[in-house]
């Protein structure tokens, strides 16, 4: 999805919790017109989370027959970008000429490096019919001596990703290594990705990492003595062998890795350097960003 704003932090409600969380977030939904979507990540407090630097859960969205989403062309510098769905399909198109229908359980990798365009849409097969959306949408920053790589496009079916029963519950290794599985999504950094399922009671102690941080993206969670709602996020500390307990039957998402310094984000801009994100505004002002083949009559201009 692409910001409507220059301003990519969003605001979220913020609390304590035990020793094993440094911090607790809960979003405030943006409607966008039928389509709520919570941002996790950057916020005030917190602004990144190992590498990852934006998180957005995205609906569940029901959109009638002939309605949908229609993210036109837009460009990105210096990240990557990790689009992953619970349900529903996204037709992606990019600069480099891909095509690629996004369905769940799939894991599309967008490195944009030196800069991408790109858009999501939905077949008109998918939008002649009533349907719901629903995923996240998640930024890596990019260490810097691969910010200004070669654009890339990577699709990994929802078979390549690797899964296990850990004491009866599902989990996926998205990215990175936990629970003896190591997913082959690229990263460019110590990267982790995890999603579980969870029925009442279950149990799960989470992987380690330097940095980590629990999204509840359906039902409820005990952690010790703190309960984790809802679409909110744990940002946990270095604790290990962290044990998380279902109230409800729950989907959660543990993301982290390695922090990677502080990064500039402007609209959908991430860099090192603040000169560089002052250069691809420029850039996109001015057409110098390549077109999307099959998308190319229109575009998002520059907020503001």
């Amino acid at each position: 999805m692409s910001n409507t704003t220059l301003e990519v932090e969003r605001e979220c409600a913020e609390q304590q919790g035990c020793g094993a969380i440094e911090l607790v977030l809960t979003p405030r939904d943006k409607d966008l017109g039928g389509f709520a979507v919570r941002r996790l990540l950057p916020t005030a407090r917190r602004k990144t989370v190992g590498p990852w630097i934006f998180f957005d859960h995205m609906g569940p969205a029901d959109f009638p027959a002939g309605q949908g989403i229609a993210v036109r062309p837009h460009p990105h510098i210096n990240l990557a970008t990790v689009t992953y769905l619970f349900e529903g399909e996204i037709l992606h198109r990019d600069s480099l000429g891909s095509l690629q229908a996004i369905r769940p359980g799939d894991i599309n990798l967008m490195v944009a490096g030196r800069g991408i365009v790109h858009s999501e849409r939905e077949r008109p097969e998918v939008t002649a019919a009533a349907h719901r959306l629903h995923g996240l949408q998640l930024w890596l920053a990019l260490p810097e001596a691969d910010e200004e790589v070669e654009p890339a496009f990577h699709h990994y079916p929802s078979a390549d990703i690797p899964a296990v029963e850990v004491d009866g519950v599902p989990v996926r290794v998205l990215m990175g290594s936990a629970y003896g599985l190591s997913s082959p999504v690229r990263v460019f950094a110590r990267t982790l990705y995890v999603e579980a399922h969870l029925q009442p009671g279950q149990t799960l102690t989470l992987p380690d990492a330097e940095e980590r941080a629990l999204y509840v993206a359906e039902g409820s969670l005990k952690l010790r003595d703190t309960a984790l709602p809802g679409h909110s996020m744990a940002i946990l500390t270095d604790e290990p062998a962290v044990e998380v307990e279902a109230l409800e039957a729950s989907r959660i998402a543990l993301i982290g890795g390695e922090p990677l310094g502080r990064r500039f984000v402007e609209w959908n801009f991430v860099s090192s350097r603040k000169e560089r994100i002052e250069q691809a505004k420029r850039d996109w002002r001015e057409g110098r960003f390549p077109t999307v083949p099959g998308d190319d009559t229109e575009f998002i201009p520059l907020p503001g």
